[in-house]
């Protein structure tokens, strides 16, 4: 281990964080799927993903007054640090907050039509639509081991949809596959569209990525509220803010919106070869814990769906930078990867708390009608 690495109990940080990284992603998963079934009051999805919001606003917050203080000696300048955060060009973080908005509602709507373990592996669709969205808009080239990976994802998530006669996983009416589908591949959509705007907005940027990270949360509070007042907002007035919540919803609130926090530790100790291993072992989680909490069936067709997801997210982690890219770091299976700034580590400017998250991160949130989704 090299000399000075960070530890925490004598043992090396990134293996820490790795850990709670992969537990992260399975309570997740888990969690926001059981807010949803256990109480017949669903809570409205636009106020958890305003509250999320607000919290990730106040952690990020601090962690930059924080960095803000080291950077002049220990002495705190409120001037220094509004002008870092609404200065310049934070206005550029308005276009992915938006879209990070509407995909954090959408991965609760997506938690609500499917069971958690189809959600777990569907959502590792974002692999794909970051990867061709890098590809189309920042003219990145993959190499062959990512391309044969992104293959085998999609045939993996494909079989992991196939429906099946005898399968009696969940009622009728608890799931509607199709719909959960179509859900998480316009929230995995967005997430690669927001990634690659982050990344190519973080570009020579020598900013905090904590500071960028106060702008993203502040920014999506303004479509978040959108949501609460004018998609539901008659039920909110009728039933109150906070209808429908219970120790569950506070709990995935809090999970995807900690979830970020996590991703830029482990990006910043860890690497990609790790990541994906910890998101397959938090897949593998999921649907163990499905079984249990949810009378989950695993179907062979499933498993083995299940097993290629799995592989190509390892695969496409360990492949690699090839050296004919246009840019680079290529995307990697958390949306908000950002590119190394001009006199900055890697580790500074290389992840952006919105996930999903998380995700499994996350952490992680909207409909189109349904953007800010009404209870289903």
């Amino acid at each position: 281990m090299a000399s000075g690495a960070p530890e925490v109990f004598g043992i090396p940080l990134k293996y820490v964080s790795l850990v709670v990284l992969t537990v992260q992603n399975s309570a997740l998963v888990l969690v926001m799927r059981y807010s949803r079934v256990v109480s017949t009051e669903h809570y409205y999805t636009s106020t958890a993903v305003l509250l999320s919001e607000l919290l990730k606003f106040c952690v990020c917050l601090y962690l930059s007054a924080k960095e803000s203080a080291r950077e002049n000696g220990g002495r705190l300048s409120l001037r220094q640090l509004y002008t870092d955060v609404l200065g310049g060009d934070s206005w550029k973080m308005m276009i992915p907050a938006g879209l990070y908005t509407i995909q954090n509602n959408l991965q609760f709507v997506a938690v609500t039509l499917l069971d958690a373990a189809t959600f777990q592996v569907s959502y590792q669709l974002k692999i794909l639509t970051t990867a061709l969205c890098s590809v189309v808009l920042l003219g990145t080239v993959l190499n062959a081991k990512r391309w044969l990976s992104l293959v085998v994802l999609t045939v993996g998530i494909v079989l992991v949809q196939l429906p099946s006669s005898d399968s009696v996983s969940a009622p009728a009416a608890a799931t509607r596959p199709f719909l959960g589908l179509l859900t998480v591949f316009i929230a995995c959509v967005l997430s690669g569209l927001a990634g690659v705007y982050f990344e190519k907005v973080l570009k020579g940027s020598r900013k905090s990525v904590w500071v960028r990270n106060v702008q993203l949360s502040l920014f999506s509070m303004l479509p978040a509220l959108f949501g609460v007042f004018f998609v539901d907002g008659a039920g909110v007035r009728q039933n109150g803010f906070l209808y429908g919540y219970t120790k569950w919803t506070y709990m995935a609130i809090a999970c995807q919106a900690l979830g970020g926090l996590i991703v830029a530790v482990v990006v910043k100790y860890a690497d990609n070869i790790l990541k994906g291993f910890a998101t397959s072992i938090s897949i593998i989680l999921s649907c163990l814990a499905s079984v249990w909490i949810f009378d989950f069936h695993i179907r062979p067709v499933f498993m083995l769906g299940t097993v290629m997801v799995i592989y190509a997210t390892y695969m496409y982690g360990s492949a690699g930078s090839p050296p004919s890219a246009k840019h680079s770091p290529l995307p990697t299976s958390e949306p908000s990867r950002a590119q190394d700034a001009p006199g900055r580590s890697s580790a500074d400017d290389d992840a952006g708390i919105h996930m999903d998250d998380l995700s499994s991160e996350s952490s992680a949130h909207n409909h189109n009608h349904n953007h800010n989704a009404k209870a289903i």
